[in-house]
């Protein structure tokens, strides 16, 4: 039966010859239901951001030498694998996701997320020795990979092409308030293993609010649950009518029927051709390459390879600044830059702020790379001088080319394959992580501290040329008409 309705929509959708709307004109309800609607994803962001700091946390926390009451000790190569281990084991939870996403819907696998990140937590607080450390970043990164698929797929699912650039990036303040709430308990209590105690609260809270969440309409109709998918459809665009949103739906019937069909005729003429074969078919490598080239200047230019040795980055600046506070200062920068975000995305594009970000990005850079060179005299002009480059670099990038990858990642490949492609760009994402914090130290000690950010930067002005030439323009396009342009 609703095979037939889905069958009977798609028929009207093609007679009275509807075309994709970006613009549905539901009000400020709809907005303010999908907002309500993406808290638990919100907080979940908050988690990660949590994981993601706590490394930066502990690790200053043991270079920190005047707590004589600290019994665990790491040496310079055990902190490069502490600080990585988490990108590195995010392709494991990654592919698992991409496995039971399908089956279990995205609300469930964004719950499941939570368990070995509040594990993790129990046993940082008794961890005794460097083994144990091991294990608790291993199973963060099994959680931050899991949740990367899920929860990408399920904001570019629920919400209007108008909003889902704003409401993105607005997940993204979530991810650095979660690393600001870290990062200011450790400065204020001077304590990690009090700070990770603290810090359970955040998955219990993401759980319960989780359970509350709806589920995405496309998933719900993928599984043929055309009325719910109807019914929570018309609550996410504020509590409308099924008239009022029917224009919508027909569209998403269309877009699910025609992958669906696109499925089937591939397995009639092959029976062995699997979903994952689906990634050589130009409109999903063409999005893939783009995203993964994306995702290897955004981290490049943001700070992830210096990320857990940040205190001692700022130390080496030389700047007359408290060092934990100033990590705590810089987060602040980074959720002013992703609330401006929100503001800008819809207004500006996704490929100006991309360009011009990574531009300034660059630039910032290479100024660090050259006033450290060159300016020998060490007095405190050049060390702020260094900082507030820094700080520009930190905000420009929190409101750019940081947020606009994962906004690509929820827009540009097509429904047949986006469970699968957004789990595994979320992998090579974290792996690339992996081998840029992991390797941070290595590159120091063989081209010195300065001349990184001035590497970094002209690598930089490499990719601006690269997005020029080729990335497109996706702000308010509907995800079918994204699609369409990769064909």
């Amino acid at each position: 039966m609703e095979i037939c309705y889905i069958s009977q929509k798609t028929k009207e959708f093609e007679i009275y010859g509807m075309e994709p709307d970006s613009n549905y004109k539901y009000g400020i309800k709809s907005t303010f239901s999908q907002c309500l609607a993406l808290v638990g994803a919100g907080f979940l962001q908050v988690g990660v951001g949590t994981q993601l700091i706590c490394s930066t946390v502990i690790i200053g926390a043991l270079l920190d030498r005047s707590n004589e009451n600290e019994r665990l000790t790491m040496t310079i190569e055990q902190m490069s694998w502490f600080g990585s281990l988490l990108y590195l084991c995010t392709p494991l939870g990654s592919v698992f996701s991409s496995l039971v996403l399908d089956r279990l819907g995205h609300k469930n696998c964004m719950i499941i997320t939570n368990i070995p990140y509040l594990v993790s937590q129990i046993i940082f607080f008794y961890a005794e020795n460097v083994e144990t450390m091991y294990v608790c970043s291993i199973m963060m990164g099994l959680g931050v990979g899991f949740s990367g698929g899920p929860f990408s797929a399920y904001l570019g699912e629920v919400c209007e092409p108008k909003l889902r650039g704003a409401l993105m990036s607005a997940t993204n303040v979530f991810f650095f308030s979660g690393s600001l709430l870290l990062t200011t308990i450790y400065a204020i209590t001077r304590q990690w293993r009090l700070t990770v105690l603290a810090n359970m609260a955040i998955p219990i809270i993401t759980i319960v609010i989780l359970c509350m969440s709806p589920d995405s309409p496309m998933w719900l109709l993928s599984k043929g649950k055309t009325e719910k998918a109807h019914r929570t459809l018309g609550k996410l665009r504020g509590w409308v009518s099924h008239d009022k949103c029917s224009n919508e739906f027909h569209e998403m019937v269309v877009f699910v029927s025609a992958n669906k069909n696109s499925s089937n005729d591939k397995n009639e003429k092959n029976n062995s051709d699997s979903s994952w074969k689906q990634l050589m078919q130009p409109d999903v490598l063409r999005p893939f390459r783009l995203l993964l080239i994306y995702f290897f200047f955004s981290n490049l230019l943001s700070g992830v390879p210096f990320g857990p040795y940040l205190v001692e980055v700022f130390l080496t600046f030389g700047a007359n600044v408290d060092a934990q506070w100033t990590v705590a200062f810089s987060l602040c920068i980074s959720i002013v830059g992703g609330i401006l975000t929100i503001f800008l995305v819809n207004r500006l594009g996704k490929r100006f702020l991309t360009l011009t970000t990574l531009s300034i990005c660059s630039i910032c850079y290479i100024s660090i790379g050259l006033i450290g060179i060159y300016w020998t005299d060490s007095n405190q002009i050049k060390a702020w001088l260094l900082l507030i480059c820094f700080f520009i670099s930190t905000l420009v990038a929190s409101f750019g080319i940081m947020p606009i990858g994962w906004i690509l990642l929820t827009e540009i490949f097509p429904m047949k394959s986006r469970n699968i492609t957004c789990s595994i760009c979320s992998t090579l994402s974290f792996i690339l992580s992996f081998f840029m914090t992991k390797y941070y130290p290595n590159v120091v000690y063989l081209v010195d501290f300065y001349n990184t950010f001035t590497i970094f930067g002209f690598g930089g002005l490499i990719g601006c040329v690269y997005f020029y030439f080729c990335l497109p323009e996706t702000e308010n396009k509907t995800l079918q008409e994204i699609s369409e342009f990769f064909k």
